[in-house]
């Protein structure tokens, strides 16, 4: 099980994104739309257009994560 610490941020990009989107594409995503730093101390959330998919970015001092989750049979709200 991957954990998150309490003090860390986590934004949600509010629109749907492409997810063929990796590592790169997010981080920019996150400084141009976002206007926030991606190497902050924070979580980045991204969702797909059916809302069943979720991407996380995180740095973590020795590079990005990037998290993917899909579930199977409902959608996130």
């Amino acid at each position: 099980m991957f954990r998150l610490g309490a003090d860390l941020r986590v934004y949600l990009h509010r629109e749907p994104i492409d997810f063929r989107a990796g590592i790169n594409s997010l981080a920019v995503l996150v400084q141009e739309t976002m206007a926030l730093d991606p190497f902050a101390p924070a979580v980045f959330a991204f969702c797909n257009r059916r809302r069943d998919r979720v991407k996380l970015l995180l740095f973590d001092r020795s590079g990005f994560v990037l998290i993917l989750k899909r579930l199977t049979e409902d959608k996130f709200r």
